[in-house]
């Protein structure tokens, strides 16, 4: 499976939007253009007209990926995805690899660390080492969906980029990686979290005492 930037980006919105909003999915085209062109949690931020979400739905529809529904008595043409977890697709993928997946499609490479905050509306993970199992199970598989790409100067963590529309990347990047280095806390790391716990500790406990003698005031 193979996509462009653009089709990535109107998958990766179907995807987003089965799993955030099922009351709305299937989706319109003027509601695949809105979820397209939203300034948050998109990178690169785009701006795409109905016209050419449009030909992006066509292309997608002539490679099986796409499909319309339109409800009964509904002069609306809707769309849904057959990119994956449906019965005409052979890619199957669990809820934790497709959340990872999905913001890969919609933010390009991301480190654990980011896909674990920004995956949160769609799959919960609760460390960064979770973020990295799955990343290893994704790349693990006998067709790899993702790659680690090289560290970056100044970055702490590795970035990892998915392979069905970036696959300039499959050349920089490897699919066997040691992801227990990456996401690691550092002995200042954790010295610094322990210090800005104990102040945040203490200015609730001044507003504490604060919200006490004012009650005492006004009784």
């Amino acid at each position: 499976m193979e996509l462009s930037n653009l089709e990535a980006r109107v998958i990766g919105c179907l995807l987003e939007k089965e799993i955030t909003t099922p009351e709305q999915y299937p989706l319109s085209i003027n509601s695949i253009t809105l979820a397209c062109n939203q300034k948050s949690s998109r990178e690169p931020v785009m701006a795409l007209t109905e016209t050419e979400v449009q030909t992006i739905i066509d292309d997608l529809a002539k490679k099986r990926l796409i499909s319309e529904q339109s409800g009964f008595g509904s002069r609306v043409v809707k769309y849904k995805h057959r990119f994956c977890n449906t019965e005409f697709s052979d890619l199957q993928l669990s809820s934790d690899q497709l959340a990872v997946i999905i913001v890969m499609l919609l933010r390009g490479p991301q480190t654990p660390g980011e896909l674990k905050t920004r995956c949160n509306r769609l799959h919960a993970f609760d460390t960064p080492q979770q973020v990295e199992s799955t990343l290893q199970a994704l790349a693990s598989r006998e067709e790899p969906l993702i790659v680690q790409l090289p560290r970056e100067a100044g970055r702490r963590d590795n970035r990892y980029a998915q392979l069905f529309s970036d696959k300039q990347y499959l050349e920089q990047g490897t699919t066997t990686f040691d992801a227990s280095v990456a996401s690691t806390p550092s002995a200042a790391d954790k010295q610094a979290l322990a210090a800005r716990v104990e102040q945040l500790e203490t200015q609730v406990s001044e507003l504490t005492q604060r919200l006490e003698e004012l009650e005492q005031l006004l009784n």
